[in-house]
């Protein structure tokens, strides 16, 4: 099975956080289409199909990531 490289799953989870938060402050047409595209590419790139099952794929697996480097696993990198 492939792994997703990390740095491109914190990207997507980035971008998908500025987007929800955009849109939460203004709605509008073209932030609405960047985050269905980004929802699709994060949960295409997660092999999930929700968001929501993406984040929680995209979490662990940088935490396991993280782990891995040496780091302290325990914080939670997902939005």
């Amino acid at each position: 099975m492939l792994v997703p490289d990390p740095k491109v799953v914190r990207t997507l989870l980035t971008r998908y956080a500025s987007l929800r938060i955009a849109q939460a402050e203004r709605e509008k047409p073209q932030t609405a289409g960047e985050l269905a595209d980004v929802s699709r590419a994060l949960c295409a790139t997660m092999g999930a199909s929700s968001v929501e099952e993406a984040i929680v794929k995209a979490d662990a697996l940088l935490t396991a990531s993280r782990r891995a480097a040496g780091g302290d696993g325990d914080l939670s990198l997902a939005v």
